[in-house]
Order: structure tokens, then C-alpha cells, then sequence
């Protein structure tokens, strides 16, 4: 790829800022209903991005963005992935 194209870029629904995809987490609800974290970023239907920032996951939880853009509950499993992946980075 050259440095001329631009990468693909998606808000993060905590601090609202725009960054590239790969420096973001996904979170999709797949059309079978079930939440999950997005590692690939390739799973199909509705997803959602954050930064791996304690502060974002702070705020999406507080603000229950995930469950808006969404549009059903966000399970619990679902929150202790991000932080894990939060913590690691």
C-alpha cells in the first residue's frame, strides 16, 4: 500500500475522536443477536469502535453508548474483554 492511500478511519464513541481502524476496538452485534469483541474487525452486522483507553471505556460505560449504537444490551463478559485488552496495551 502506498503512503498515498488513506487508511480507513471510524469515531470512537468515547472521546469522539476519528482514527484509523486498526488502532480501535470493535464491538458487533452479529444478526443473530449476540454481542461479541470484534478482534478482526471483519464480523458482520452492526458494530461500534473504541480506543483501548481506560478513559473511553470509562466513558462509553457511563454513557451506555454501546447499548445506543447498538440497539440492545451490552453483557458484562463483553466489558471484562475490553478491559483486558485496555490493561494490555
Amino acid at each position: 500500500m502506498s503512503s498515498s492511500e488513506r487508511k480507513p478511519e471510524r469515531q470512537c464513541m468515547g472521546c469522539r475522536e476519528h482514527k484509523t481502524k486498526d488502532g480501535l476496538l470493535r464491538v458487533a452485534r452479529l444478526p443473530d443477536g449476540r454481542v461479541l469483541l470484534d478482534t478482526r474487525g471483519k464480523s458482520g452486522g452492526r458494530g461500534m469502535y473504541v480506543c483501548p483507553d481506560a478513559v473511553c471505556l470509562r466513558r462509553i460505560r457511563k454513557n451506555r453508548a454501546p447499548e445506543r449504537c447498538l440497539k440492545t444490551r451490552i453483557p458484562e463478559d463483553v466489558y471484562a474483554e475490553l478491559d483486558a485488552l485496555c490493561a494490555a496495551v
